[in-house]
């Protein structure tokens, strides 16, 4: 830089203020102490090198700036000011993860603080996943020592990364073949902290990125998943599930909305949470088969299901999901509570308010409707004759059903168990015929199969007005039934096929119905 001329200012003195860049030497320049935003707009907006020796036309302007300053009074006091930031660097990897830099400079004047913040900012980088069988950025730093003679000697060695010493970015390279290592100084920025860490070196510190993208940023999602968010965007569903069922099997929970974040199911129970997608299928614990615990993909996120030495399981998501999820339980006792809370954006939130009132019903699951229950028509009764009228000569009765054929045996079980979508064990509550089809009511007691859920009330439909097998009011069967549903989509019924399974339930047949449940083919 030149010297500007030394003006006087109020009254014939002179202050010789500093221009600093952080990462140079001072440079004096001859100013009065005014507030100086103009000068960072004038020439700092480069956030390169010192600009090379001023040309006369700066020094005019810099000569009148010095003018309008020196007669308005006032001191300087305050911290420096910062150039604007320069522009990202390349990152600093050709594949993977890398970071960018930029830089800005602090102009500040005797008497002032210095700038608060940082000369550089950096920022992750993704670019695509590096090829199989590429040699990681640690290992190529310590092999440039192969070969090269160090610690005062003569020696050399071939130097791979050694990830135990106390700095994890130190390049610490360990001698192959040998138990020492050596530290050759920091790892270049960008080094990843360990394999498969999240974080990369900086400076020779460990930074991880926050969510804006920044190394060494606070910066936290809230639970809308808003970066910095303080959580108004969206609300909290916490409740207790303390229904208990009236037979063992699958009962429904709550739905869990598209969008939901940071799922938490837990219970401390014999009983078995079950997770149910969109699609009808299960993803953990159903058809009366308990999941082992781990990770399992549902909706687009990750669910992690854990089940602890006691009576305790755990499910919790991330999140968003990307449709929704029934939450089920599988009771075998008396249900203590089940707690569960989510996070949903505000606008669904009140969708989900008005469809839970109906469970899964009526938000998209594809479950049986509701019918009006029906009892069996009875013949009105007649009055009682007098006892003198001629008796009555006796109207031939219907021709009887047919025998049915013969459904014994283990291979007719095990067809029907393994191709059906329903087995379970039912009392018989009415029969009604209709039309070419009967209808029974049962009250559903114990379920060994289903592919979607069960009411305690269902009704089971059987063609023809006889039909095979038949079912006797109030006794307890065993069950195969498969689903139909009409083309328009508005009946979904339970289906008893011609010669289907159907037997009167005893300890013994739960057993080979049990054993059956193993047989089916995967």
């Amino acid at each position: 830089w030149d010297r500007a001329p030394r003006l006087p200012c109020n009254g014939g003195s002179v202050i010789t203020p500093l221009f600093r860049d952080k990462n140079r030497g001072p440079e004096t320049l001859d100013y009065c102490p005014k507030p100086h935003s103009q000068l960072g707009q004038s020439w700092g907006a480069d956030p390169g090198p010192l600009a090379p020796p001023l040309q006369r036309p700066l020094q005019n302007l810099l000569l009148l700036w010095t003018l309008l300053n020196c007669g308005l009074g006032g001191s300087a006091q305050g911290p420096g000011e910062w150039t604007p930031w320069g522009s990202w660097s390349r990152c600093s990897s050709s594949c993977g993860r890398g970071l960018s830099v930029r830089s800005r400079h602090c102009i500040w004047f005797p008497g002032e603080e210095s700038c608060w913040g940082d000369t550089h900012e950096y920022r992750l980088c993704r670019l695509p996943d590096c090829p199989l069988g590429a040699i990681p950025f640690r290992d190529l730093q310590c092999a440039l020592y192969n070969g090269h003679p160090v610690l005062g000697t003569q020696r050399t060695y071939q130097w791979v990364p050694f990830y135990g010493a106390p700095n994890q970015c130190d390049l610490n390279c360990l001698a192959e073949g040998h138990a020492f290592y050596h530290s050759f100084g920091r790892v270049l920025d960008g080094t990843p902290c360990s394999p498969g860490a999240q974080g990369l070196c900086v400076a020779g510190r460990c930074l991880s990125a926050g969510c804006d993208g920044l190394l060494g940023s606070d910066a936290h999602e809230d639970h809308c998943g808003r970066c910095g968010g303080a959580n108004e965007s969206c609300l909290l569903v916490q409740r207790v599930f303390r229904d208990s069922g009236a037979f063992a099997g699958y009962w429904n929970v709550t739905l869990i909305p598209e969008g939901a974040r940071h799922i938490r199911v837990t219970h401390r129970s014999r009983n078995h949470l079950a997770l149910l997608g969109g699609d009808g299928r299960y993803v953990l614990n159903g058809n009366w088969a308990v999941s082992p615990p781990g990770t399992y993909e549902a909706a687009g996120t990750r669910v992690v299901y854990t089940r602890a030495a006691g009576p305790e399981e755990k499910l919790h998501a991330a999140g968003p999901t990307s449709e929704d999820l029934l939450l089920q339980v599988l009771l075998q006792e008396p249900n203590p509570g089940i707690e569960f809370e989510f996070w949903l954006p505000r606008e669904r939130y009140g969708p989900f308010q008005a469809q839970a009132q109906a469970q899964a019903q009526a938000l998209g699951w594809s479950l049986r409707q509701q019918q009006p229950r029906q009892v069996e028509a009875q013949p009105p009764e007649l009055p009682a004759a007098p006892a003198t009228t001629v008796p009555r000569i006796p109207t031939p009765t219907p021709d009887a059903c047919e025998p049915c054929p013969d459904t014994r045996g283990r291979a007719h079980r095990l067809l029907h168990y393994c191709g059906s979508d329903f087995v379970f064990r039912a009392r018989v509550l009415s029969r009604l015929h209709q039309a070419q089809e009967t209808r029974y009511e049962v009250r559903v007691q114990l379920i060994y199969k289903n592919r979607s859920p069960l009411r305690a009330l269902e009704y089971v439909w059987a063609p023809g007005r006889c039909p095979c097998p038949r079912l006797d009011l109030h006794r307890e069967y065993l069950l195969a039934a498969q689903r139909l549903i009409s083309p328009d989509g508005t009946q979904d019924r339970l289906l008893l096929p011609h010669a289907g399974y159907a037997r009167i339930w005893s300890p013994a047949e739960d057993s080979r119905v049990r054993l059956a449940s193993r047989r089916c083919p995967v």
